[in-house]
């Protein structure tokens, strides 16, 4: 087993973990596009290597040694993607995909020379942390917009969704990172989401709106 693949995987597991207290075989194996017999084969591995720690009936998180191997695989895509948005030009709707085939091609050097181009970023084009070179996760301080009462201000931190076509609604809507916003109101029981962006108003449904996260002042 290539110590790339099994970087991948933890990669992809931790970013799971923020939205799973133990992230479920299914979820895995539809996040990194295999079979549930595929990722469990690979779950098996990473267990008996000390980069898992399993609950039965539940799922599993990564082990200190798992998030140190996710760290240099979560820096080179995200630093990639604003890479291919600032430098070459790509929509941020686009890059998700090509960096997933990119940072496989790439050393440090270049890797290096990147990370200068597109000006040191912190974040990703979707708002999420770049960690450091030494494999330091930035703390990002924000909530779900599902957590807003309504007549908060606050300003949209992330956007979780990766599939094009919901960026692409989001963009128009102006729904990204940096952006003040403010919920206006909410139906009940989970119902949809009216905020307001500068001088226009939008309604979001509740799974899209899960999809967002805000800071508040």
């Amino acid at each position: 087993m290539s110590s790339m693949k099994m970087g991948l995987y933890a990669a992809e597991i931790y970013r799971l973990q923020e939205d799973h207290s133990d992230v479920p075989l299914s979820a895995i194996a539809d996040q990194v596009d295999v079979s549930l017999q595929a990722a469990s084969r690979m779950i098996n591995r990473l267990v008996e290597k000390g980069i898992l720690t399993r609950k039965p009936y539940q799922g599993v998180r990564l082990t200190p040694q798992g998030e140190t191997m996710a760290m240099p695989v979560i820096r080179r895509h995200r630093l990639i993607e604003v890479f291919l948005v600032q430098v070459m030009g790509f929509g941020w709707d686009e890059v998700h995909g090509l960096a997933d085939h990119f940072e496989q091609g790439i050393n440090e050097i270049l890797e290096d020379r990147a990370f200068e181009l597109a000006g040191r970023p912190e974040r990703c084009p979707h708002g999420e942390p770049i960690p450091s070179k030494d494999g330091v996760m930035p703390h990002i301080e924000d909530v779900p917009l599902t957590m807003l009462e309504p007549g908060s201000q606050a300003t949209i931190s992330r956007i979780k969704a990766h599939e094009p076509e919901k960026l692409r609604y989001f963009a128009r809507l102006n729904m990204r990172p940096g952006t003040p916003m403010r919920l206006v109101d909410q139906a009940p029981f989970n119902g949809p989401m009216r905020i307001a962006i500068e001088k226009h108003e939008h309604v979001i449904g509740y799974d899209l709106a899960q999809e967002v996260r805000v800071s508040l002042p």
